[in-house]
């Protein structure tokens, strides 16, 4: 084992441990785990390794990368090949179980479209090349000897964390400055920024299975939002006995509203009133002191009132005041807020409403608990939006970016028309992409290096949302590449340090090397005794090592409300959070548009996502969770909605806004707002394989870019539209049958009451 001398300071900055838990490391550099260490004989299976018996799986643990979510899986490997996933039952995010979407990461592994070589643009065209000839280029352009100016270089990403963050960031530093800009379609901007003001913290732990009530608005939290795995573990204890209520208010129904034992079709962009309505409800008839609020919420709670609560929000006075009924008299509570309700031009007022409720109900402390940011700042996640793709585009249609290096993410497809990707791509001179598969984005590309999978890598990962105490997620390879022309993203990232800094990284063999020197440079307080040996073996047993307890953060909002009534001081600090300057929740009453009358959700998808599991079979044929359609996009309508456009079921309708259109098939249902109609993201691919090529439509090139004021964030939900009948039917593909019992009673129901005396 060889050894190689750097200064202390400058290992913590290269490993990502830098910063003030750094403090506590050992002073001994660690060794550096060399390649020839890990040299094997490569032997037939006729003559296999004594812990391998023909025919019996061996279960290995890593992370699902398949979301941010970072859910723990164990791999089932056969005669060297991955065949199954599972969850990790160590894995305090998910606990054992695994979403449909994390089972289909073996489909991403398998999928017959995946690069197996680099390719490199010539006349207009990708023709294939080595890894050599396509790093070369690669050198050109952002290598020591290129010229570029750094400032020019920028990063396209998706979300990112852990140590690929870290090099990531390293490589911009080393190209003089690049720029990094991260996009996710489907993010929590909004959400981070009031619970930032609100509760002292971006970092939110939502204690489902320890409330009795819970209010969701716009969160399909089992589903599609937040960390839906561990919130569904938690879920399930939330529905134990004492089974607790669930509350559920959204323009369309999703997965949670289906669970909910109340339901509440809110208009999308009236969320915030709903809140408000609901809070003044509370303080009415149930006694709720409005003294914890902020003056300026406060003194706004006598606009709203169950009279004109459906005429603003569209639901009706009696479900509201049942909803607040649940939300005082069962304790305690929970309220959450995101997904379409932070998806429209008032977002950021009704997801601050929605934290004025859990302030309201004493929520904080007890089912809302703020926690420290996680430790190393280095490897928290660098979380993507859509104000970061505006920037990026903006500037690159300036003529301002000269390289871009784009992984993880494909806004050419979910980006809106109106941004115009393609005309800012075009205006880049070059882009180099890092992918698994040739998409909307890597189309572009003037050279694609093709990625392992990661079922084929190894990784650092950081989750979005830290559940317990704060730990890294490790990812390792459960089998060798399947393509020989393949790098994973930390070794293309390794050997663009190696070309910008040789003396400090030119020494860790590979990335494996590399994180073994950072295991090894843990605090070793984080160790609990063990080795750095013992500590690297426990953390790949368990898929992840835990380098800190969350500390919990106090809520400044609360802390003064406490203290308000006689301390001018605290209340000035109350009002200051939610001032009349910020924002106001006066929010305009309805009034339809005559020219585009309805407002367009696009629906975050159970199976698809954004769109980015779209080219995988398994999830196109799995059933929608709600319409049970398959393969396809359909529109989902009202039935009164229908009536009055003369629209029947599997009628082709024509969607149209302001800047684009789309036809599909209608699907009548009730579980949607009358005056909205939902079409799902993640078909209408142009590129992306043979299963997602040509099918469905895509919704989010209709987006109007209408951004909310506080945070830039394109507003999915903002965007009005009108609907007309083209005079063509189709049956529609789909599983099941009758969604009517025929008055049968094949299902019976009772009250949860009932159910607990039973």
């Amino acid at each position: 084992m060889s050894t190689y001398k750097v200064k202390r300071r400058d290992f913590l900055k290269i490993t990502g441990l830098s910063g003030a838990s750094a403090a506590l490391a050992a002073c001994d550099m660690p060794t550096t785990i060399t390649l020839e260490e890990g040299e094997e004989d490569v032997v037939s299976y006729l003559m296999p390794e004594e812990y391998v018996i023909p025919g019996i799986g061996v279960w290995y643990a890593s992370t699902c990368r398949q979301c941010d979510a970072a859910c723990g899986i164990i791999g089932r490997v056969r005669e060297g090949r991955v065949l199954k996933l599972e969850g990790n039952p160590q894995s305090p995010i998910n606990q054992g179980a695994l979403c449909q979407i994390g089972q289909a990461a073996l489909q991403v592994h398998y999928n017959p479209d995946r690069l197996k070589q680099p390719k490199i643009r010539q006349g207009g065209r990708l023709i294939d090349a080595s890894w050599d000839e396509a790093f070369d280029v690669l050198k050109s352009h952002i290598g020591p000897d290129s010229g570029i100016d750094g400032s020019r270089i920028a990063w396209l990403s998706g979300t990112v964390s852990g140590h690929q963050r870290v090099l990531m960031d390293a490589v911009s530093e080393a190209l003089g400055g690049a720029g990094h800009y991260a996009h996710e379609i489907l993010n929590d901007t909004v959400v981070d920024k009031v619970n930032a003001e609100v509760y002292g913290s971006t970092n939110i732990q939502y204690k489902i299975a320890e409330a009795q009530v819970v209010l969701s608005i716009g969160a399909d939290f089992l589903s599609t939002w937040g960390s839906p795995v561990h919130n569904s573990v938690q879920y399930g204890k939330f529905r134990d006995a004492p089974r607790g209520v669930l509350i559920q208010a959204e323009p369309r129904m999703t997965v949670t509203g289906g669970s909910a034992d109340l339901w509440l079709p809110v208009r999308p962009g009236a969320e915030g009133a709903l809140a408000m309505t609901i809070a003044a409800e509370l303080v009415a008839s149930h006694g709720a002191d409005a003294k914890t609020l902020p003056q300026a919420v406060a003194d706004q709670l006598g606009q709203y009132d169950l009279a004109s609560a459906e005429e603003q929000t569209g639901v009706a006075a009696d479900l509201i005041e049942k909803a607040a009924d649940f939300l005082a008299t069962r304790g305690p509570s929970l309220v959450i807020a995101g997904g379409t309700a932070a998806a429209h031009e008032h977002g950021y007022e009704a997801v601050t409403a929605a934290a004025m409720l859990n302030v309201l109900l004493g929520n904080v402390g007890k089912t809302i608990i703020p926690v420290a940011d996680f430790p190393y700042s280095a490897l928290a996640p660098k979380k993507g939006d859509t104000a970061q793709l505006a920037a990026f585009a903006k500037k690159a249609r300036a003529g301002d970016i000269s390289v871009a290096l784009i992984t993880g993410t494909n806004p050419v497809y979910t980006a809106p028309e109106q941004l115009d990707m393609v005309g800012a791509l075009n205006a880049v001179k070059v882009k180099i992409a890092f992918a698994e598969f040739i998409d909307e984005t890597s189309a572009m590309a003037d050279v694609i290096l093709p990625l392992c999978s990661d079922l084929e890598s190894w990784g650092t990962h950081v989750a979005s949302y830290q559940t317990t105490d704060a730990i890294i997620s490790l990812q390792q390879p459960l089998m060798e590449p399947l393509y020989a022309q393949t790098r994973s993203l930390g070794d293309v990232l390794l050997a663009i340090m190696k070309l910008h800094n040789a003396e400090q990284y030119g020494p860790f063999a590979d990335y494996y090397g590399y994180l073994r020197n950072v295991i090894a440079a843990v605090p070793a307080v984080a160790k609990e005794g063990l080795g750095d040996e013992a500590y690297w073996q426990a953390g790949l047993q368990k898929g992840m090592l835990t380098v800190a307890a969350s500390a919990i953060v106090s809520a400044p909002l609360v802390e003064a409300a406490d203290d308000a009534a006689g301390n001018e001081e605290a209340k000035e600090m109350v009002d200051n959070v939610a001032s009349e300057d910020s924002f106001t929740f006066a929010l305009p009453v309805y009034e339809k548009d005559k020219d585009f009358p309805l407002r367009l959700v696009p629906s975050a998808s159970s199976r698809l996502g954004d769109g980015r599991f779209a080219n995988l079979p398994w999830l196109q044929e799995a059933p929608d969770a709600i319409t049970k359609i398959v393969w396809n996009s359909w529109v989902e309508m009202h039935p009164a909605t229908a009536l009055h456009y003369g629209i029947k079921q599997g009628d082709i309708v024509r969607v149209s806004g302001e800047d684009g259109s789309v036809e599909a098939q209608v699907y009548l249902h009730k579980g949607i707002n009358k005056d909205a109609i939902a079409v799902p993201m993640g078909q209408g691919h142009t590129e992306y394989g043979r299963y997602a090529s040509g099918r469905g439509v895509n919704p989010l090139k209709m987006v109007a870019v209408e951004t909310d004021s506080h945070s830039g964030e394109i507003a999915l939900c903002a965007t009005r539209v009108t609907v007309e009948n083209t005079g063509r039917n189709e049956e529609l593909v789909k599983m099941g049958g009758s969604e009517s019992q025929v008055g049968r009673k094949l299902v019976g129901t009772i009250t949860a009451d009932q159910l607990r005396r039973v």
